[in-house]
């Protein structure tokens, strides 16, 4: 169900965004899969993390969404992973209660263009893979050495399977061929 802004306290609304300005993170991953349409599959996120718990448990109560819990070191982190409530909360709560700093407001950008990406099944063609990465490499400092997976990385399972397909349809014409010169 999508969330209903205009019921959100403004005071809250705007506490939480400043909070989020300095705190919160847009996050778009990749995790390789085996069992999935692409060899890739896309999860976006949002996350703030904080020693206090009170300020995380607004986030929850009032998007709506999202996971609590306590990291081993004490600090508390607060995550919505869930697709559908990216769409449906976390962006109308942050349209409708916007961030001052330029750079927060670049990354929700970039953020919401590839949520909107992922909503129209881009990511499942690598061409669409190929514009997601573009625009993450745009995010967060480009990610800052903190990637599991290098776009580079992720590009080349693409060309593995493209090669190993292209192997087998010659082995196949190849063995058809010689078949039929027998």
């Amino acid at each position: 169900m999508a969330l209903n802004v205009k019921r959100i306290p403004e005071r809250i609304g705007y506490y939480l965004a400043g909070f989020a300005d300095g705190e919160g993170s847009f996050n778009v991953s990749f995790r390789r899969r085996n069992d999935y349409q692409m060899p890739w599959k896309v999860s976006l996120c949002f996350n703030v993390s904080q020693r206090e718990r009170v300020i995380l448990a607004l986030f929850k109560r009032h998007l709506g969404c999202g996971t609590l819990r306590q990291r081993g070191d004490g600090v508390w982190y607060y995550e919505v992973n869930n697709f559908n409530a990216i769409c449906e909360k976390v962006i109308p709560f942050f349209e409708r209660f916007r961030f001052l700093s330029a750079r927060k407001k670049r990354d929700f950008a970039k953020f919401k263009k590839i949520a909107r990406l992922m909503q129209e099944g881009k990511h499942l063609t690598e061409e669409g893979i190929r514009e997601i990465l573009k625009i993450r490499a745009e995010m967060n400092d480009g990610g800052a050495g903190r990637r599991k997976y290098s776009a580079e990385e992720i590009l080349s399972h693409f060309s593995q399977e493209e090669s190993s397909e292209t192997i087998c349809q010659a082995s196949a014409e190849r063995e058809k061929a010689a078949c039929s010169a027998r």
